[in-house]
């Protein structure tokens, strides 16, 4: 990956924090060899701050918070910043304009292999406010040309309840999963070509094997995007 270093906001949960950086690491392996791996910084925000600023509507607050957190990781070194949760990117301005190392926009990277790959309509999935709120939806359609299909309502409370009680708390149930496939499935009835996985949390639960649509893993495509960057 070179001698750059990655800037890892994390702790938005803990849980895929450390996937973000086992796939960090595991994919520097798979592409260098040897006994190489990433180099990078994770700092780790109290998740429980960030959860009651979410659930007061006080988005300003948190992206003061992160946009702190980038700065700290700008002064220790890092080369690129990236914020390792979906539903945060709500504030993604306010830590751009904080720092002066780029900061790589998980929905951009995300967007570009969905269109990569030839797909126009997709569905996604994440919290609630990655559903509804349009910083992710809109910049997908605006920006990149890709239509954006979300479940319906029971769909999106049942998602956001598993992410938040139970994904983020380190639980995985078997009957969580097949609730989630048949979300999915009914995004493809509605004419979904394949499904975002728009929280980071997700994978945890539903990979592509078990999918009944192609999965675009927005975790993954994020790490590969900065180690890209970088090279």
């Amino acid at each position: 990956m070179g001698s750059g270093v990655v800037g890892l906001i994390g702790g938005m949960s803990w849980e895929s924090s450390a996937e973000y950086y086992r796939l960090l690491n595991t994919l520097v392996r798979e592409r260098d060899g040897g006994h190489h791996n990433a180099r990078s910084l994770l700092l780790t925000v109290d998740f429980a701050e960030v959860e009651a600023l979410q659930r007061a509507g006080d988005w300003a607050a948190a992206g003061r918070l992160l946009a702190a957190a980038a700065r700290r990781l700008e002064a220790g070194g890092a080369d690129v910043v990236l914020l390792c949760t979906n539903t945060m990117h709500r504030v993604a301005d306010a830590i751009e304009g904080a720092i002066g190392v780029p900061f790589l926009h998980l929905v951009d990277v995300t967007a570009d292999r969905v269109h990569a790959a030839g797909v126009r309509r997709v569905g996604l999935l994440g919290t609630r406010f990655t559903m509804e709120m349009d910083f992710y939806r809109d910049r997908m359609t605006a920006r990149h040309g890709t239509e954006v299909l979300v479940p319906d309502e029971p769909g999106r409370t049942l998602v956001h309840d598993v992410i938040y009680d139970e994904l983020t708390r380190g639980v995985v149930r078997d009957e969580s999963r097949t609730a989630f496939l048949r979300v999915i499935d009914e995004l493809g009835r509605r004419g979904a070509e394949a499904v975002v996985l728009g929280c980071t949390e997700i994978p945890l639960l539903v990979g592509p094997d078990e999918s009944p649509l192609p999965v675009f893993d927005s975790t993954r495509i994020h790490v590969e995007a900065a180690l890209d960057a970088l090279r």
